[in-house]
Protein backbone atom coordinates (compact mmCIF):
# COMPACT_ATOMS: atom_id res chain seq x y z
CA UNK A 1 0.00 0.00 0.00
CA UNK A 2 1.57 3.48 -1.17
CA UNK A 3 1.68 5.99 1.14
CA UNK A 4 -0.73 8.27 -0.83
CA UNK A 5 -3.21 5.92 -0.02
CA UNK A 6 -2.61 5.31 3.55
CA UNK A 7 -3.97 9.09 4.08
CA UNK A 8 -6.71 8.28 1.55
CA UNK A 9 -9.90 10.31 2.36
CA UNK A 10 -12.44 8.14 1.76
CA UNK A 11 -15.84 9.45 0.15
CA UNK A 12 -18.84 9.01 1.88
CA UNK A 13 -20.85 5.72 0.36
CA UNK A 14 -17.47 4.75 -1.58
CA UNK A 15 -15.97 1.50 -2.09
CA UNK A 16 -12.60 0.56 -1.82
CA UNK A 17 -10.51 2.62 -4.35
CA UNK A 18 -9.78 1.15 -8.01
CA UNK A 19 -6.28 0.90 -7.10
CA UNK A 20 -6.89 -1.56 -4.02
CA UNK A 21 -8.36 -3.98 -6.72
CA UNK A 22 -9.46 -7.65 -4.90
CA UNK A 23 -5.95 -7.00 -2.05
CA UNK A 24 -6.88 -7.38 1.44
CA UNK A 25 -4.62 -4.70 3.42
CA UNK A 26 -3.90 -6.92 6.02
CA UNK A 27 -1.24 -4.84 7.83
CA UNK A 28 -3.78 -2.34 8.74
CA UNK A 29 -6.78 -4.67 9.13
CA UNK A 30 -4.29 -6.93 11.97
CA UNK A 31 -3.45 -3.66 13.59
CA UNK A 32 -6.86 -2.17 13.95
CA UNK A 33 -8.15 -6.06 15.13
CA UNK A 34 -5.44 -6.30 17.73
CA UNK A 35 -6.93 -2.70 19.18
CA UNK A 36 -10.47 -4.31 19.02
CA UNK A 37 -8.95 -7.41 21.02
CA UNK A 38 -7.55 -5.77 23.83
CA UNK A 39 -10.92 -4.23 24.66
CA UNK A 40 -12.96 -6.98 24.30
CA UNK A 41 -10.25 -9.16 26.37
CA UNK A 42 -10.19 -6.33 29.15
CA UNK A 43 -13.98 -7.07 29.54
CA UNK A 44 -13.34 -10.69 30.40
CA UNK A 45 -9.69 -11.20 32.10
CA UNK A 46 -10.49 -9.26 35.05
CA UNK A 47 -13.22 -11.90 36.12
CA UNK A 48 -10.64 -14.08 36.99
CA UNK A 49 -8.55 -11.40 38.96
CA UNK A 50 -11.59 -10.24 41.31
CA UNK A 51 -10.24 -12.56 44.13
CA UNK A 52 -6.81 -11.68 43.98
CA UNK A 53 -7.84 -7.88 43.81
CA UNK A 54 -10.35 -8.15 46.79
CA UNK A 55 -7.62 -9.55 48.61
CA UNK A 56 -4.47 -7.35 48.02
CA UNK A 57 -6.38 -3.74 47.93
CA UNK A 58 -9.13 -4.84 50.56
CA UNK A 59 -11.90 -3.56 48.36
CA UNK A 60 -15.52 -4.82 49.40
CA UNK A 61 -17.77 -6.29 47.57
CA UNK A 62 -19.49 -3.42 46.10
CA UNK A 63 -16.42 -1.81 44.96
CA UNK A 64 -14.80 -5.07 42.76
CA UNK A 65 -18.24 -5.14 41.26
CA UNK A 66 -17.07 -1.27 39.71
CA UNK A 67 -13.61 -2.58 38.82
CA UNK A 68 -15.90 -4.98 36.46
CA UNK A 69 -18.65 -2.39 35.74
CA UNK A 70 -16.95 0.63 35.37
CA UNK A 71 -14.96 -0.40 31.95
CA UNK A 72 -18.10 -1.68 31.03
CA UNK A 73 -20.57 1.27 31.36
CA UNK A 74 -18.19 3.57 29.96
CA UNK A 75 -17.63 1.78 27.55
CA UNK A 76 -21.09 1.01 26.44
CA UNK A 77 -22.32 4.46 26.68
CA UNK A 78 -19.89 5.89 24.25
CA UNK A 79 -19.41 3.62 21.93
CA UNK A 80 -21.64 5.04 19.69
CA UNK A 81 -19.73 8.55 19.70
CA UNK A 82 -16.74 6.97 19.05
CA UNK A 83 -17.88 5.72 15.96
CA UNK A 84 -19.29 9.04 15.65
CA UNK A 85 -16.51 11.43 16.43
CA UNK A 86 -14.32 9.03 13.79
CA UNK A 87 -16.44 9.72 10.95
CA UNK A 88 -16.01 13.34 11.81
CA UNK A 89 -12.16 14.03 12.69
CA UNK A 90 -10.73 10.61 11.25
CA UNK A 91 -10.67 7.06 12.17
CA UNK A 92 -6.87 6.90 11.99
CA UNK A 93 -6.71 9.98 14.35
CA UNK A 94 -9.39 8.12 16.80
CA UNK A 95 -8.11 5.10 16.63
CA UNK A 96 -4.55 6.12 18.22
CA UNK A 97 -5.93 8.36 20.70
CA UNK A 98 -8.49 5.49 22.07
CA UNK A 99 -5.06 3.48 21.98
CA UNK A 100 -3.15 6.14 23.62
CA UNK A 101 -6.19 6.31 26.46
CA UNK A 102 -6.23 2.54 26.76
CA UNK A 103 -2.61 2.00 27.73
CA UNK A 104 -2.19 4.69 29.76
CA UNK A 105 -5.32 4.10 31.77
CA UNK A 106 -3.79 0.59 32.09
CA UNK A 107 -0.71 1.39 33.65
CA UNK A 108 -2.92 3.63 35.84
CA UNK A 109 -4.92 0.36 36.63
CA UNK A 110 -1.65 -1.43 37.10
CA UNK A 111 -0.69 1.01 39.74
CA UNK A 112 -3.25 1.40 41.32
CA UNK A 113 -3.10 1.45 45.01
CA UNK A 114 -6.75 1.83 46.36
CA UNK A 115 -10.12 1.24 44.72
CA UNK A 116 -10.64 4.58 44.13
CA UNK A 117 -7.80 4.67 41.96
CA UNK A 118 -8.71 1.34 39.90
CA UNK A 119 -12.32 2.18 39.59
CA UNK A 120 -11.53 5.66 37.84
CA UNK A 121 -8.67 4.20 36.01
CA UNK A 122 -11.11 1.39 34.59
CA UNK A 123 -13.73 4.22 33.77
CA UNK A 124 -11.01 5.97 31.38
CA UNK A 125 -9.90 2.18 29.75
CA UNK A 126 -13.87 1.92 28.77
CA UNK A 127 -13.37 5.30 27.17
CA UNK A 128 -10.07 4.25 25.05
CA UNK A 129 -11.88 1.06 24.01
CA UNK A 130 -14.93 3.25 22.90
CA UNK A 131 -12.15 4.81 20.61
CA UNK A 132 -11.05 2.28 19.53
CA UNK A 133 -13.57 -0.37 18.44
CA UNK A 134 -15.79 1.06 16.29
CA UNK A 135 -13.02 2.32 13.85
CA UNK A 136 -12.68 -1.90 13.44
CA UNK A 137 -15.84 -2.18 11.51
CA UNK A 138 -15.16 1.18 9.49
CA UNK A 139 -12.18 0.50 7.88
CA UNK A 140 -13.01 -2.89 7.07
CA UNK A 141 -15.70 -1.56 5.26
CA UNK A 142 -13.78 1.16 3.33
CA UNK A 143 -11.01 -0.45 2.91
CA UNK A 144 -12.14 -3.94 1.94
CA UNK A 145 -13.61 -4.75 -1.68
CA UNK A 146 -17.28 -6.35 -1.21
CA UNK A 147 -16.12 -9.86 -2.45
CA UNK A 148 -13.19 -10.14 0.55
CA UNK A 149 -15.47 -8.75 3.43
CA UNK A 150 -16.75 -12.95 4.52
CA UNK A 151 -12.82 -13.24 5.06
CA UNK A 152 -12.16 -10.51 6.30
CA UNK A 153 -15.34 -11.02 8.90
CA UNK A 154 -14.47 -14.21 9.58
CA UNK A 155 -10.97 -13.59 10.97
CA UNK A 156 -12.99 -10.79 12.60
CA UNK A 157 -14.97 -13.38 14.24
CA UNK A 158 -12.15 -15.40 15.35
CA UNK A 159 -10.38 -12.53 17.04
CA UNK A 160 -13.63 -11.63 19.10
CA UNK A 161 -14.63 -15.28 20.03
CA UNK A 162 -11.31 -15.27 21.38
CA UNK A 163 -11.09 -12.26 22.90
CA UNK A 164 -13.99 -13.37 24.96
CA UNK A 165 -13.78 -17.06 25.37
CA UNK A 166 -9.79 -16.66 25.86
CA UNK A 167 -9.63 -13.92 28.70
CA UNK A 168 -9.74 -16.01 31.71
CA UNK A 169 -7.14 -18.59 30.62
CA UNK A 170 -5.23 -15.49 30.17
CA UNK A 171 -5.83 -13.80 33.16
CA UNK A 172 -5.19 -17.04 35.01
CA UNK A 173 -1.63 -17.94 33.25
CA UNK A 174 -0.52 -14.07 33.99
CA UNK A 175 -1.43 -14.67 37.84
CA UNK A 176 -0.02 -17.52 38.16
CA UNK A 177 3.26 -16.52 36.29
CA UNK A 178 3.46 -13.76 39.11
CA UNK A 179 6.05 -12.02 36.88
CA UNK A 180 8.37 -9.87 39.02
CA UNK A 181 5.99 -10.06 41.98
CA UNK A 182 2.85 -8.84 40.12
CA UNK A 183 0.18 -11.08 40.90
CA UNK A 184 -3.46 -9.50 39.36
CA UNK A 185 -1.40 -6.25 38.25
CA UNK A 186 0.34 -7.88 35.23
CA UNK A 187 -3.20 -8.72 33.87
CA UNK A 188 -2.86 -4.79 33.06
CA UNK A 189 0.54 -4.94 32.65
CA UNK A 190 0.48 -6.96 29.26
CA UNK A 191 -1.69 -3.68 27.88
CA UNK A 192 1.02 -1.63 28.18
CA UNK A 193 3.30 -3.33 25.97
CA UNK A 194 0.85 -4.15 23.22
CA UNK A 195 -0.64 -1.01 23.20
CA UNK A 196 2.54 1.12 22.54
CA UNK A 197 3.26 -1.68 19.42
CA UNK A 198 -0.34 -1.03 18.07
CA UNK A 199 -0.01 2.81 18.19
CA UNK A 200 3.23 2.66 16.31
CA UNK A 201 2.15 0.09 13.58
CA UNK A 202 -1.25 2.44 13.22
CA UNK A 203 0.93 5.38 12.19
CA UNK A 204 2.71 3.11 9.59
CA UNK A 205 -0.18 0.86 8.28
CA UNK A 206 -3.80 2.54 8.81
CA UNK A 207 -5.25 4.42 6.15
CA UNK A 208 -6.64 7.83 7.38
CA UNK A 209 -10.48 7.88 6.45
CA UNK A 210 -13.36 9.98 7.40
CA UNK A 211 -17.11 11.20 6.25
CA UNK A 212 -16.89 13.75 2.71
CA UNK A 213 -18.44 16.25 4.29
CA UNK A 214 -17.74 17.47 8.06
CA UNK A 215 -20.65 17.90 10.13
CA UNK A 216 -21.18 18.73 13.45
CA UNK A 217 -21.08 16.32 16.49
CA UNK A 218 -25.23 15.61 17.38
CA UNK A 219 -24.48 16.75 20.94
CA UNK A 220 -27.96 16.22 22.10
CA UNK A 221 -28.29 13.19 20.34
CA UNK A 222 -25.08 11.95 22.72
CA UNK A 223 -26.19 12.99 25.70
CA UNK A 224 -29.96 11.85 25.57
CA UNK A 225 -28.37 8.60 24.23
CA UNK A 226 -25.86 8.17 26.79
CA UNK A 227 -28.36 9.15 29.86
CA UNK A 228 -30.51 6.47 28.59
CA UNK A 229 -27.91 3.52 28.40
CA UNK A 230 -26.54 4.61 32.06
CA UNK A 231 -29.95 5.00 33.42
CA UNK A 232 -30.57 1.25 32.10
CA UNK A 233 -26.73 -0.37 33.02
CA UNK A 234 -26.20 0.82 36.35
CA UNK A 235 -29.41 -0.74 37.88
CA UNK A 236 -28.83 -3.76 36.40
CA UNK A 237 -25.42 -4.04 37.44
CA UNK A 238 -25.79 -2.24 40.96
CA UNK A 239 -29.75 -3.64 41.15
CA UNK A 240 -29.33 -7.02 42.72
CA UNK A 241 -26.63 -6.68 45.25
CA UNK A 242 -29.14 -3.50 46.95
CA UNK A 243 -32.06 -5.47 46.69
CA UNK A 244 -33.48 -4.27 43.90
CA UNK A 245 -34.88 -1.07 45.60
CA UNK A 246 -37.49 1.79 44.50
CA UNK A 247 -34.58 4.02 42.82
CA UNK A 248 -33.77 0.52 40.14
CA UNK A 249 -37.18 0.44 38.79
CA UNK A 250 -37.52 4.97 38.60
CA UNK A 251 -33.91 4.23 36.51
CA UNK A 252 -35.51 1.47 34.20
CA UNK A 253 -38.60 3.90 33.30
CA UNK A 254 -36.00 6.57 32.91
CA UNK A 255 -34.44 4.79 30.64
CA UNK A 256 -37.33 3.93 28.77
CA UNK A 257 -38.39 7.87 28.89
CA UNK A 258 -34.88 8.50 27.41
CA UNK A 259 -34.54 6.00 24.77
CA UNK A 260 -37.94 7.72 23.58
CA UNK A 261 -36.82 11.40 23.67
CA UNK A 262 -33.75 10.14 22.01
CA UNK A 263 -35.65 8.64 19.13
CA UNK A 264 -37.75 11.89 18.28
CA UNK A 265 -34.74 14.11 18.76
CA UNK A 266 -32.69 11.71 16.16
CA UNK A 267 -35.95 12.01 13.79
CA UNK A 268 -36.24 15.84 13.87
CA UNK A 269 -32.04 16.08 12.98
CA UNK A 270 -32.72 13.64 10.24
CA UNK A 271 -35.66 15.58 8.68
CA UNK A 272 -34.86 19.23 9.18
CA UNK A 273 -31.64 17.94 6.94
CA UNK A 274 -28.71 17.34 9.62
CA UNK A 275 -26.46 14.27 10.43
CA UNK A 276 -27.89 12.30 13.73
CA UNK A 277 -25.92 10.08 15.71
CA UNK A 278 -27.82 7.39 14.27
CA UNK A 279 -30.14 7.51 11.35
CA UNK A 280 -32.81 5.34 12.45
CA UNK A 281 -33.33 3.94 9.02
CA UNK A 282 -30.98 1.76 10.10
CA UNK A 283 -33.03 -0.47 12.02
CA UNK A 284 -35.79 -0.76 9.32
CA UNK A 285 -32.83 -3.36 7.52
CA UNK A 286 -34.20 -6.84 9.24
CA UNK A 287 -30.27 -7.82 9.09
CA UNK A 288 -29.02 -5.12 10.89
CA UNK A 289 -31.81 -4.70 13.67
CA UNK A 290 -32.26 -8.78 14.42
CA UNK A 291 -28.32 -9.02 14.09
CA UNK A 292 -28.46 -6.44 17.04
CA UNK A 293 -30.68 -8.10 19.01
CA UNK A 294 -28.86 -11.13 18.31
CA UNK A 295 -25.46 -9.66 19.62
CA UNK A 296 -27.19 -8.73 22.92
CA UNK A 297 -28.61 -11.99 23.47
CA UNK A 298 -24.84 -13.56 22.78
CA UNK A 299 -23.04 -11.71 24.65
CA UNK A 300 -25.22 -11.65 27.77
CA UNK A 301 -24.83 -15.38 27.49
CA UNK A 302 -20.89 -14.87 27.30
CA UNK A 303 -19.86 -12.45 30.04
CA UNK A 304 -22.10 -14.02 32.51
CA UNK A 305 -21.47 -17.47 31.99
CA UNK A 306 -17.79 -17.44 32.67
CA UNK A 307 -18.57 -15.31 35.46
CA UNK A 308 -20.51 -17.97 36.99
CA UNK A 309 -17.94 -20.19 36.09
CA UNK A 310 -14.74 -18.33 37.08
CA UNK A 311 -16.54 -17.98 40.75
CA UNK A 312 -17.85 -21.51 40.81
CA UNK A 313 -13.97 -23.04 40.31
CA UNK A 314 -12.65 -20.59 43.03
CA UNK A 315 -14.72 -19.86 45.19
CA UNK A 316 -17.03 -22.87 44.84
CA UNK A 317 -14.31 -25.48 44.53
CA UNK A 318 -11.62 -24.00 46.32
CA UNK A 319 -8.95 -23.64 42.81
CA UNK A 320 -6.37 -21.02 42.20
CA UNK A 321 -6.87 -18.44 39.37
CA UNK A 322 -4.31 -20.40 37.38
CA UNK A 323 -6.38 -23.28 37.58
CA UNK A 324 -9.34 -22.00 36.50
CA UNK A 325 -7.66 -20.13 33.44
CA UNK A 326 -6.64 -24.17 32.73
CA UNK A 327 -10.69 -25.25 33.03
CA UNK A 328 -11.10 -23.01 29.94
CA UNK A 329 -8.27 -24.53 27.33
CA UNK A 330 -10.42 -27.23 25.59
CA UNK A 331 -13.01 -24.81 25.29
CA UNK A 332 -10.58 -22.28 24.09
CA UNK A 333 -8.94 -24.46 21.39
CA UNK A 334 -12.61 -26.14 20.42
CA UNK A 335 -13.93 -22.46 19.56
CA UNK A 336 -10.62 -21.25 17.51
CA UNK A 337 -10.73 -24.50 15.79
CA UNK A 338 -14.56 -24.06 14.78
CA UNK A 339 -14.12 -20.42 14.12
CA UNK A 340 -12.07 -21.37 11.29
CA UNK A 341 -14.04 -24.26 9.86
CA UNK A 342 -16.89 -21.65 9.95
CA UNK A 343 -14.74 -18.82 7.96
CA UNK A 344 -15.02 -21.77 5.43
CA UNK A 345 -18.35 -23.13 5.69
CA UNK A 346 -20.12 -19.98 5.13
CA UNK A 347 -19.85 -18.93 1.63
CA UNK A 348 -21.35 -22.71 0.30
CA UNK A 349 -23.87 -22.66 2.98
CA UNK A 350 -24.69 -19.37 4.54
CA UNK A 351 -26.70 -18.67 7.24
CA UNK A 352 -27.32 -22.76 7.82
CA UNK A 353 -23.66 -22.11 9.65
CA UNK A 354 -25.27 -19.81 11.81
CA UNK A 355 -28.27 -21.91 12.44
CA UNK A 356 -25.88 -25.00 13.16
CA UNK A 357 -23.84 -22.97 15.43
CA UNK A 358 -26.75 -21.33 17.52
CA UNK A 359 -28.61 -24.89 17.79
CA UNK A 360 -25.20 -26.71 19.06
CA UNK A 361 -25.01 -23.83 21.65
CA UNK A 362 -28.39 -23.88 22.88
CA UNK A 363 -27.33 -28.18 23.40
CA UNK A 364 -24.23 -27.37 25.27
CA UNK A 365 -25.60 -24.62 27.48
CA UNK A 366 -29.10 -27.81 28.56
CA UNK A 367 -26.04 -30.53 28.57
CA UNK A 368 -24.18 -28.98 31.08
CA UNK A 369 -27.18 -28.60 32.83
CA UNK A 370 -28.64 -32.10 32.67
CA UNK A 371 -25.20 -33.38 33.91
CA UNK A 372 -24.99 -31.26 36.88
CA UNK A 373 -29.02 -32.18 37.88
CA UNK A 374 -28.42 -35.63 37.47
CA UNK A 375 -26.17 -35.97 40.41
CA UNK A 376 -22.77 -35.47 40.12
CA UNK A 377 -21.06 -32.91 42.40
CA UNK A 378 -19.43 -30.33 40.26
CA UNK A 379 -15.44 -31.10 38.96
CA UNK A 380 -13.03 -29.54 36.07
CA UNK A 381 -13.37 -32.73 34.09
CA UNK A 382 -17.11 -33.29 34.67
CA UNK A 383 -17.79 -30.21 32.71
CA UNK A 384 -15.03 -29.32 30.59
CA UNK A 385 -16.37 -31.29 27.59
CA UNK A 386 -19.86 -29.68 27.69
CA UNK A 387 -18.14 -26.83 27.70
CA UNK A 388 -16.23 -27.55 24.57
CA UNK A 389 -19.21 -28.24 23.02
CA UNK A 390 -20.81 -25.20 23.71
CA UNK A 391 -17.30 -23.68 22.14
CA UNK A 392 -18.48 -25.90 18.70
CA UNK A 393 -21.56 -23.92 18.70
CA UNK A 394 -19.95 -20.55 19.85
CA UNK A 395 -17.30 -20.73 16.89
CA UNK A 396 -20.18 -21.75 13.61
CA UNK A 397 -22.24 -18.54 15.30
CA UNK A 398 -20.14 -15.91 16.33
CA UNK A 399 -17.97 -15.67 13.66
CA UNK A 400 -20.21 -15.55 10.87
CA UNK A 401 -22.10 -13.01 12.59
CA UNK A 402 -20.47 -9.64 12.07
CA UNK A 403 -20.93 -10.49 7.96
CA UNK A 404 -24.86 -11.46 8.26
CA UNK A 405 -25.59 -7.83 10.06
CA UNK A 406 -22.95 -5.43 8.51
CA UNK A 407 -23.07 -7.07 4.82
CA UNK A 408 -26.24 -4.57 3.82
CA UNK A 409 -24.80 -1.32 5.63
CA UNK A 410 -23.33 0.98 3.71
CA UNK A 411 -20.21 2.76 3.92
CA UNK A 412 -21.14 6.10 4.88
CA UNK A 413 -23.32 4.57 7.87
CA UNK A 414 -20.18 2.45 8.87
CA UNK A 415 -19.46 4.19 11.76
CA UNK A 416 -23.12 4.45 12.99
CA UNK A 417 -23.61 0.73 12.32
CA UNK A 418 -20.79 -0.67 14.49
CA UNK A 419 -20.78 1.67 17.57
CA UNK A 420 -24.42 0.36 17.47
CA UNK A 421 -23.33 -3.51 17.24
CA UNK A 422 -20.03 -2.76 19.70
CA UNK A 423 -23.20 -0.71 21.96
CA UNK A 424 -25.16 -4.23 21.93
CA UNK A 425 -22.07 -5.89 23.37
CA UNK A 426 -21.63 -4.47 26.59
CA UNK A 427 -25.20 -3.84 27.00
CA UNK A 428 -25.53 -7.26 26.38
CA UNK A 429 -23.29 -8.38 28.89
CA UNK A 430 -24.61 -5.92 31.63
CA UNK A 431 -28.00 -7.27 31.25
CA UNK A 432 -26.25 -11.15 31.44
CA UNK A 433 -25.16 -10.16 34.24
CA UNK A 434 -27.67 -8.68 36.27
CA UNK A 435 -30.17 -11.84 34.88
CA UNK A 436 -27.90 -14.85 34.77
CA UNK A 437 -25.67 -13.08 37.66
CA UNK A 438 -28.72 -13.05 39.83
CA UNK A 439 -30.06 -16.64 39.09
CA UNK A 440 -26.44 -17.77 40.32
CA UNK A 441 -25.37 -15.55 42.78
CA UNK A 442 -28.35 -16.23 44.83
CA UNK A 443 -28.17 -19.61 44.65
CA UNK A 444 -24.84 -19.99 44.94
CA UNK A 445 -25.08 -17.64 48.77
CA UNK A 446 -27.95 -19.94 49.76
CA UNK A 447 -26.38 -23.24 49.38
CA UNK A 448 -22.79 -22.13 50.63
CA UNK A 449 -24.35 -20.72 53.83
CA UNK A 450 -24.52 -24.75 54.58
CA UNK A 451 -21.54 -25.28 54.33
CA UNK A 452 -21.32 -27.41 51.75
CA UNK A 453 -19.39 -24.83 48.83
CA UNK A 454 -18.76 -27.71 46.15
CA UNK A 455 -22.69 -28.90 46.25
CA UNK A 456 -23.89 -25.20 46.11
CA UNK A 457 -21.78 -24.11 43.42
CA UNK A 458 -22.70 -27.30 41.51
CA UNK A 459 -26.20 -26.19 41.87
CA UNK A 460 -26.22 -22.55 40.82
CA UNK A 461 -24.06 -23.19 37.87
CA UNK A 462 -26.76 -25.79 37.01
CA UNK A 463 -29.58 -23.23 37.27
CA UNK A 464 -27.17 -20.77 35.21
CA UNK A 465 -26.93 -23.19 32.73
CA UNK A 466 -30.36 -23.68 32.44
CA UNK A 467 -30.80 -19.56 32.54
CA UNK A 468 -28.33 -19.49 29.50
CA UNK A 469 -30.01 -22.19 27.38
CA UNK A 470 -33.20 -20.41 27.62
CA UNK A 471 -31.26 -17.32 26.55
CA UNK A 472 -29.57 -19.60 23.21
CA UNK A 473 -32.92 -20.92 22.06
CA UNK A 474 -33.78 -17.15 22.08
CA UNK A 475 -30.93 -16.08 20.18
CA UNK A 476 -31.21 -19.60 17.44
CA UNK A 477 -35.13 -18.40 17.29
CA UNK A 478 -33.84 -15.11 15.90
CA UNK A 479 -30.89 -16.88 13.11
CA UNK A 480 -33.51 -18.50 11.61
CA UNK A 481 -35.44 -15.40 11.09
CA UNK A 482 -31.91 -13.89 9.73
CA UNK A 483 -31.95 -13.06 5.57
CA UNK A 484 -31.09 -16.40 4.41
CA UNK A 485 -28.47 -14.50 1.74
CA UNK A 486 -26.57 -11.48 2.51
CA UNK A 487 -26.61 -8.66 -0.03
CA UNK A 488 -23.63 -8.29 -2.06
CA UNK A 489 -22.56 -4.97 -3.10
CA UNK A 490 -20.93 -4.61 -6.57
Amino acid sequence: MSNASRTLRAEAGAQPGPGAGDAVPWAALSTVMIGMFMAILDSFIVVVAGPAIQTDLKVTASQLQWVLAGYQLSYAVLLITGGRLADLYGRKRVFVIGTAVFTLSSVACAMAGGPGMLIGARIVQGLGAALMVPQVFAVITLTVSASNRHRVFGVLGVVLGMASVSGQLIGGLLIGANLFGSDWRSVFWVNVPVGIVTILLALRYVPESRAERTRKLDVPGVLVLSAALLLLTYPLIQGRDAGWPWWTWACFAGSAVAFALFVVLERTVDRRGGEPLIKLSLFAQRSFSLGIVLVLAVYALLYSYYLALSVSMQDGLGMSALGSGLVYTPAAVTFFVFSLIAGRLVPTYGRRVLEAGAVVLAAGYLTTAVVLLSGPRLTPLLIIPTLMLQSVGGGLLITPLLNTVLARIDPRSAGMASGSLSTAQQVGGALGVAVVGAVFFHSFQTGAASGDKVHAAGRAFALTSLTTFAIAALAALLVFLLPKAPATKA
